[in-house]
């Protein structure tokens, strides 16, 4: 018998393609002036180019301004990886490999565990995706050329704060330093009601004042902290105590980075070479009172002490 076929047309009408949930990643390593406006000109074209796409649902732009070497230490790309378990992410653009990770472990590992998930990633500047299944190595080759130029940027950027170190430019971050500010050329100056009570603190020492006492006194006594906070910690009452920079001295590489993928800050122990500046900047304490308090706290190292003060 001769087959016969008979066509049953469909009812209901299907979409010809899943809409997507796309979201754009951004990053610059600092918050300056000139990076915040390439942060900006990065969310703003990403937001345009999901919007405009008729096959996609906004899902957010997540934005950085961390350093790029980990992934643990940024905030807005955790969020990204939070909301990808949760479902509510298809695929991810960027600008460029760099933007993404600059360690080629994080990089593969977040790679690997969004695509377990069906997330694909579009890189914007070398023009891949993670959706082409030749593209794995391209991705380690330019994770590997990406972490290489960030190990190269971290050695320029080591350079450069020797060079600032020898010329007694170290990078102070004045903005929770009690006692001092910073001018319109970089210079510290006093404040004087901050100065006043790092005097206090120093002769309260000096009276028999352990650590904790001290603090105790200043809260009763309703002295704010740098911050505008009501409660003292003895660990910062002891490095007001320790800082030789109240005597108007400074000392640069107290510590440095050791590891440039982890971003880890180690002690000087001498392995970084140093300098040190006498009457870098107005004193706030003298330093006969400086050296009487070092004493005070740790009277083995009077005479190291009075070696470096005087």
């Amino acid at each position: 018998m001769e087959k016969k076929i008979t066509v049953i047309p469909h009812t209901i009408e299907q979409d010809n393609a899943k809409r997507l949930k796309v979201a754009a990643y951004c990053r610059v390593s600092t918050d300056h002036e000139d990076q915040a406006l390439s942060l900006k000109l990065q969310v703003a074209h990403f937001t345009k180019l999901i919007c405009e796409n008729p096959d996609w649902d906004f899902a957010g732009i997540y934005a950085d301004t961390e350093s790029g070497v980990s992934v643990k230490n940024r905030d807005e790309m955790n969020r990204m990886l939070r909301d990808c378990n949760a479902g509510k992410i298809d695929l991810i653009l960027t600008k460029s490999m760099s933007r993404f990770s600059r360690n080629t472990l994080d990089a593969l590992v977040t790679l690997q565990r969004l695509k377990e998930k069906d997330i694909e990633v579009r890189f914007e500047t070398e023009n891949i995706s993670t959706a082409d299944v030749k593209v794995h190595e391209a991705i380690v080759a330019y994770a590997a050329v990406a972490q290489d130029e960030s190990h190269s940027r971290s050695k320029d950027i080591k350079w450069g704060i020797r060079q600032k170190s020898q010329q007694g430019k170290a990078h102070l971050n004045h903005t929770n330093f009690l006692g001092y500010t910073k001018d319109e050329h970089g210079n510290l100056v006093i404040v004087p009601e901050e100065a006043e009570t790092v005097r206090l603190i120093f002769s309260l020492c000096l009276d028999g004042y352990g650590s904790r006492k001290i603090a105790k006194y200043l809260e009763q006594s309703a002295v704010k902290t740098v911050t505008g906070k009501d409660k003292w910690s003895t660990s910062t009452i002891d490095r007001i105590l320790s800082n030789e920079k109240y005597v108007g001295c400074l000392i640069t590489q107290k510590s440095y980075t050791d590891d440039f993928l982890s971003g880890r800050q180690v002690k000087n122990d001498g392995k970084m070479e140093q300098h040190r500046f006498d009457n870098h900047h107005e004193a706030i304490i003298d330093s006969d009172v400086f050296e009487r308090v070092q004493r005070k706290r740790c009277p083995f190292i009077e005479q190291s002490m009075a070696m470096q003060i005087t």
